[in-house]
C-alpha cells in the first residue's frame, strides 16, 4: 500500500508520497539513521503537490485549524486534487500519515481517505521538516525562517488573547511576592528588636507590634534624650497617652547599655527600611485586591482576596483553576500530604489553601472536612464564571457565599439552607435588574442631553430673534390685506349675529388675562378699518330701501 505523507508548513501544504521506503528501511530506526543524508532520503520521498498559503491571515487560520484538529475546506481542496482517485464501491489502495491524530481522524471521516499517525510516520515527517527547503525549487530558506517567524508571533498572539483589566499573571506575582514580603518583613523586625535592645531592653515588652516597634525605634534613638516633653509626640505615635508615660519612665530606669552615635544611626536607618517595607506591603495588598475585584470578583466575594489568589498562583491561571474539578480545588496545595498517603496508604488531607478561608476556621471540628469539601465546590463553579463570563460582576459570588453560610448554620443549629436552583434564579434575576437600571439610568441621561440641546437651541433661536430688527411698516401690508378680505366675508353675515358675538367677547375680556386683552386690542385695531367699511355699506342700502317705498 502506498503511503503519502502531509506536512503543514509555514508558508502551505505539502503532499509527498513515500515510494522509495524499501531503500532506508521500514523500521523506525533505519528511517532515523537516513534522516539526516539528504541524498539517502531524497531517494524514498518525494514532492507530491504543494499550495502556499494566500497570505498570512490565511495562514494563521489554517494553523489555528489544524491545532484544533480541524479540516479546511482548503485543505480538503488541495487532497481531492493531489490524492490519487478512489473509485466508488472501493477502498482505496494508499494511506495518508499525518503529524497530528485528530487531524487524520477529521479527514478520515470528512473524505474516508484512511490515514495513520505513528512513529513511524512522525519520523519521516521529522525528515521532510528537516529538509523541506530543498524539495521546493524556488522557496529559499531564509524565506522559509521568516514565514516560521511570523506565523509564530501571530499564532501566539492570537492564543494568548491579551486584555489588559483580566491579565492574571499579575496577581500571580503580587501574590508571590505579598508572601516573601511577611518573611522578610517579620525576620527584619526582629532583627530591629534584637538589635535595639541592647540598648533599650524594656521597650520590647510593652511594644508588642513590630512596625509600631520600629517608629518609636526611629523616634527615640537615644533612650538617655527621652523627657516629659516627648510624652505628646510618643502618644501620636502610639495612640495612647498611657503607653507613651510608660515608654519615657522605663528610659530613665533602663537597663540596657549604651551605644555609640554610629551605631545608633545604622538601627535608625534600619528601623526606616522596616517601616517602607511595611509601607510598601499595604500599598501592594491594597493593587492585589483592586486587581482581585476585577480579574475574579466572584471567587474574590466568596473566599477572599489572598485565598483566592493563592488558588489562581497555585494553579498557574485562572483558566487552570476553572478546569480543576472541585476535589482537585479541595486538596490544591497539600499534595505532599496526598502523595505520602496514597503512598502509606494512610487518611488523604481533607483541605488545602482553602484551610486559610475563614468558613473552614469556624466550622467544628467534625465538620470540617464536610465544609471543605462543600465550599470547594462553590469555588469552583465561581472560578468558571469568572472565567468565561463577560460581565465582570460578583452578584454569584455573594449568592455563593450567602449558601456557605446558610450551610454552615445548618451544620450548627439543623436550618435547612435553599436549594441551589433558586439561589441561582434570585442571581441572575439580581443581574437582570441590575443591566436594566444600567440601561435606564443611560436612556435618562440621553433623555436630559437632548432636553438640553433643545433648550439650547431654543436659547439661540431667542437670542437671534432678539438680535434682528422689527419689520418696516410696509412688510405688514400684505397681512393685513388678507386679514381684511377675510373680514369682509364675514361681514355679510346678519347684524343680530355681530351683536351677539360682541356681548361674549364682552363676558371673555373679563376672564382673560392681560396678555389677551393685549392680543384683542391688536384685533380690535386691526378691525377699525373694515368697520367703516361696513357702516358705508349699510347707508347704501337703507337708501335703496327708502328709494323703492318712494316709488
Amino acid at each position: 500500500m502506498a503511503l503519502y505523507l502531509l506536512f503543514e508548513s509555514a508558508s502551505g501544504y505539502a503532499l509527498f508520497h513515500a515510494y522509495g521506503i524499501d531503500e532506508i528501511g521500514q523500521s523506525v530506526d533505519a528511517v532515523r539513521a537516513s534522516v539526516l543524508d539528504l541524498q539517502r532520503f531524497g531517494k524514498a520521498v518525494k514532492l507530491a503537490g504543494f499550495s502556499p498559503y494566500s497570505s498570512a491571515v490565511d495562514a494563521l487560520n489554517q494553523c489555528n485549524a489544524i491545532s484544533e484538529g480541524i479540516m479546511t475546506d482548503d485543505l480538503r481542496n488541495f487532497l481531492e486534487l493531489n490524492l490519487p482517485k478512489v473509485k466508488e464501491g472501493k477502498k482505496a489502495k494508499y494511506s495518508l500519515g499525518v503529524m497530528e491524530p485528530k487531524v487524520g481522524s477529521h479527514i478520515s471521516e470528512a473524505t474516508g481517505i484512511p490515514c495513520q499517525s505513528n512513529e513511524f510516520v512522525q519520523e519521516l515527517l521529522r525528515g521532510v521538516r528537516l529538509h523541506f527547503d530543498q524539495f521546493i525549487d524556488q522557496l529559499k530558506k531564509s524565506d522559509l525562517e521568516k514565514a516560521q517567524l511570523g506565523l509564530g508571533h501571530s499564532y501566539s498572539r492570537a492564543k494568548v488573547k491579551f486584555n489588559v483589566n483580566r491579565v492574571d499573571n499579575m496577581v500571580i506575582q503580587a501574590i508571590f511576592l505579598l508572601d516573601t514580603l511577611d518573611k522578610d518583613i517579620n525576620s527584619f523586625s526582629m532583627r530591629v528588636r534584637e538589635w535595639y535592645s541592647w540598648h533599650f531592653p524594656e521597650l520590647v515588652k510593652i511594644v508588642n507590634d513590630n512596625y509600631l516597634y520600629a517608629k518609636i525605634a526611629k523616634f527615640v534613638v537615644n533612650k538617655s534624650d527621652l523627657a516629659e516633653k516627648d510624652i505628646p509626640a510618643l502618644a501620636n505615635l502610639t495612640g495612647d497617652d498611657d503607653k507613651a508615660k510608660e515608654i519615657v519612665e522605663a528610659a530613665k530606669a533602663s537597663m540596657g547599655q549604651d551605644l555609640s552615635p554610629v551605631d545608633l544611626i545604622n538601627v535608625q536607618q534600619f528601623a526606616q527600611k522596616v517601616m517602607n517595607l511595611s509601607e510598601y506591603r499595604k500599598n501592594l495588598y491594597e493593587y492585589l485586591v483592586t486587581k482581585m475585584n476585577d480579574i475574579a470578583p466572584n471567587l474574590t466575594s466568596l473566599i477572599g482576596e489572598v485565598v483566592g489568589a493563592r488558588l489562581i498562583s497555585h494553579a498557574g491561571s485562572l483558566s487552570n483553576l476553572a478546569k480543576c474539578p472541585a476535589s482537585t480545588l479541595q486538596i490544591l496545595g497539600a499534595e505532599k500530604a496526598l502523595f505520602r498517603a496514597l503512598k502509606t496508604r494512610g487518611n488523604t488531607p481533607k483541605y488545602g489553601l482553602i484551610f486559610h478561608s475563614s468558613f473552614i476556621g469556624r466550622a467544628s471540628a467534625r465538620n470540617k472536612g464536610r465544609m471543605a469539601r462543600y465550599l470547594a465546590n462553590k469555588c469552583s463553579i465561581a472560578s468558571r464564571i469568572d472565567c468565561y463570563s463577560e460581565s465582570n460582576t460578583s452578584i454569584f459570588g455573594q449568592k455563593l457565599r450567602e449558601q456557605v453560610e446558610e450551610r454552615l448554620d445548618f451544620y450548627d443549629n439543623g436550618v435547612a439552607p435553599r436549594k441551589n436552583l433558586d439561589v441561582m434564579k434570585a442571581a441572575i434575576e439580581g443581574i437582570k435588574n441590575a443591566v436594566s437600571e444600567d440601561a435606564d439610568g443611560n436612556e435618562n441621561s440621553d433623555v436630559s442631553a437632548k432636553k438640553s440641546k433643545k433648550k439650547k437651541s431654543k436659547a439661540e433661536a431667542g437670542g437671534e430673534a432678539m438680535d434682528v430688527d422689527k419689520p418696516a411698516a410696509g412688510e405688514d401690508e400684505p397681512q393685513t390685506e388678507k386679514k381684511k378680505k377675510k373680514k369682509k366675508h364675514k361681514l355679510e353675515e346678519p347684524e343680530d349675529e355681530g351683536m351677539a358675538t360682541e356681548a361674549v367677547t364682552d363676558d371673555v375680556k373679563q376672564d382673560e388675562t392681560p396678555k389677551k386683552k393685549k392680543k384683542k386690542k391688536n384685533r380690535e385695531a386691526s378691525d377699525a378699518e373694515p368697520t367703516v367699511v361696513t357702516e358705508g355699506k349699510k347707508k347704501k342700502k337703507k337708501k335703496s330701501k327708502t328709494d323703492d317705498n318712494d316709488v
